[in-house]
């Protein structure tokens, strides 16, 4: 029997130590694969996936006009997509998102051309290396992944974002709206003069929807307990961006047909105002023939308008003249009056006071 129990205890060692050496490896993939679903923040199933399916904008939509803005992320309103620039438990800025879903395969990046346009087809496709190896970001290689550590990451230098707005009219459906199809991170590196603009890659945006809705952030500087997600900033338009070019015949940016900065101003105000008149008249149900009545009845009123007013200024300048005319002969007659007449010699009066004409006596010889 003791010899049978030192079996079993020698047993019970083998198998304890045997578990003990098995299990180190599974933990350690385990702690891997919750680093890399904590590090996305988000790990979603084709079936998650659906349930944010992206918007598809028809070809045959009665109209469209693309723009193109720059988000600033030092302007308040887009500040929640900078903070926190490190991971703070589950909250990430949106740069560590994109970054994080790109080095795990979950989407993809796109390359950056020169006329700026973003092109999602195979061909134009960023290899996450290559794109490490062109920002000169710090990584290491494990087991075939590429591993980058959260303070190595650029988010820091994330200080602006370019995004494609697709603004459509459906007559069939009855629809007008807006929606995001495309983000670009922009880095700014300090250089010796001045900071210089990186455009790094561009992402699908119904891509990343699924990942953005899943990603709370901090909607109100006010009420640190009201929140959103990050599709919800995007879809209802809570960010400021200005407008720095459309889709033209002639393929130029605001910045290569205006001369200064205060043409490029009046541009983006021209351009704003144009998709304001457009919403604005879109929903006019008055005929062609009434509308264009309305216009002839509204010049006829300004017409008349211009009329009476010159009208009043006729007649304001006519009191004016007259006034000015009747001082004018007040102040003649009251010079007038002023001048003394010359007197006239009073006839010679006779010794008993009557005026008499001279007489005289001739005298006639006796």
């Amino acid at each position: 029997m003791h010899y049978i129990s030192k079996i079993l205890i020698v047993l019970a060692v083998f198998a304890f130590a045997q578990n003990a050496i098995a299990q180190p490896p599974t933990r350690r993939d385990a702690n891997n694969t919750e680093k890399k679903e904590s590090a996305a923040n988000v790990k979603l199933t084709e079936r998650a996936k659906a349930q944010y399916p992206g918007i598809a904008v028809s070809e045959e939509v009665d109209w469209k006009r693309d723009i193109y803005r720059s988000i600033n992320l030092s302007v308040e309103e887009n500040a929640t997509l900078y903070f926190p620039v490190e991971p703070m438990g589950e909250n990430v800025n949106l740069f560590t998102l994109l970054f994080r879903l790109i080095l795990s395969g979950d989407i993809t990046a796109y390359k950056y051309n020169l006329d700026g346009y973003e092109s999602f087809t195979e061909d134009n496709i960023m290899d996450p290396k290559t794109m490490l190896e062109n920002y000169s970001i710090y990584y290491e290689e494990k087991d075939g992944e590429l591993v980058v550590g959260n303070s190595d990451v650029p988010s820091a230098e994330i200080l602006s974002y370019y995004v494609k707005e697709n603004h459509y009219y459906d007559q069939r459906r009855g629809v007008y709206g807006k929606q995001i199809t495309a983000i670009c991170p922009v880095q700014h590196r300090a250089g010796e003069l001045e900071v210089t603009k990186y455009p790094m890659f561009w992402v699908n945006y119904n891509d990343i929807k699924p990942y953005l809705a899943q990603n709370k952030i901090m909607s109100s500087s006010l009420n640190n307990v009201a929140q959103t997600s990050f599709d919800d900033f995007f879809a209802k338009g809570m960010y400021k961006g200005d407008i720095y070019k459309t889709v033209n015949a002639r393929n130029l940016a605001l910045s290569q047909y205006c001369k200064d900065s205060v043409e490029i101003k009046k541009e983006q105000e021209k351009i704003e105002q144009q998709l304001k008149d457009f919403e604005t008249n879109l929903w006019n149900t008055k005929t062609v023939a009434e509308i264009r009545k309305d216009s002839v009845e509204a010049a006829m009123a300004a017409a008349n308008d211009t009329v009476k007013s010159e009208k009043k200024e006729n007649k304001v300048v006519r009191r004016t003249a007259t006034a000015s005319t009747t001082k004018k002969s007040e102040k003649s007659t009251i010079k007038k009056s002023n001048v003394s007449k010359p007197k006239t010699k009073s006839p010679a009066r006779s010794s008993s006071g009557s005026a008499g004409a001279t007489v005289s006596v001739r005298r006639t010889r006796r």
